[in-house]
């Protein structure tokens, strides 16, 4: 079964949406519109009736929500009334400034993230989560091995909450010329990229889906732009069908 994700071009690279239960890396350089495109799917689907928890590990919620409202005017008021009436909770960012203030991350702390994770999605009985960014956690956890099972614990920790998940991702560089995965973005079920190009006011935004396990998806890469209604992607699909 396909989870939507409201975004109608996008549901259309899909073939009609996200597995139900895979966990997605969306991987990008700064700009490119990563924290915006999670929330706005989380957002559409609490509007069709699944709960959703946008934990945010590196900013505070109150920005994201902030960020989030400035960017989509048009809809400041169903997001705010989702908010109310817990259907979308916006939380995190404590249990990282504490592991910042400390050194190098262990597994017990980690686990307690994991454990405030686990609590807000039984809170609502959440199907949908997006993690914001994973990417700190390769500043906190320096060993590169302890991290990458960090990375797999997440991933697997997801699954057996059988919840629907997307992790968001730094890019070194925003070029899609020049852009190469780390290892850790393959233990994902799926790969969103997005990118930019050119220069100053001239820069295009475009999204490629690098790999979507189990099911067919478009290969073109995709302009895109961000609007006060939400993403509008300018899918080559027959977004009729989706």
């Amino acid at each position: 079964m396909a989870v939507k994700t409201g975004i109608l071009g996008l549901d259309a690279m899909l073939y009609g949406g996200i597995p139900e239960g895979d966990q997605v890396v969306i991987v990008g350089g700064p700009g490119a519109g990563k924290t915006l495109i999670s929330f706005e799917m989380l957002y559409r689907g609490a509007k069709a009736g699944s709960p959703g928890i946008f934990y945010a590990l590196e900013e505070d919620p109150s920005r994201v929500l902030q960020n989030a409202q400035a960017a989509f005017p048009d809809l400041k008021a169903d997001i705010d009334d989702l908010i109310s009436k817990k259907k979308l909770i916006i939380d995190g960012r404590e249990p990282t400034e504490k592991m910042l203030s400390g050194g190098d991350v262990s597994a017990y702390e980690f686990g307690k993230v994991m454990a405030e994770i686990e609590d807000k999605i039984a809170q609502i009985g959440a199907n949908r989560v997006i993690v914001d960014s994973a990417s700190i956690l390769s500043l906190l956890i320096n060993d590169p091995i302890a991290y990458r099972r960090s990375m797999i614990q997440l991933i697997n920790n997801m699954r057996r909450l059988k919840v629907t998940s997307i992790l968001t991702m730094e890019a070194e560089t925003p070029e899609r010329s020049k852009l190469a995965f780390k290892p850790e973005f393959f233990i994902f079920d799926g790969i969103i990229s997005m990118y930019q190009t050119g220069e100053g006011d001239k820069r295009t935004r475009a999204m490629e889906i690098i790999k979507m396990r189990g099911t067919r998806h478009s290969f073109v890469t995709t302009p895109y732009d961000i609007t006060p209604s939400g993403f509008k992607v300018y899918s080559a699909e027959d977004t009729s069908l989706y």
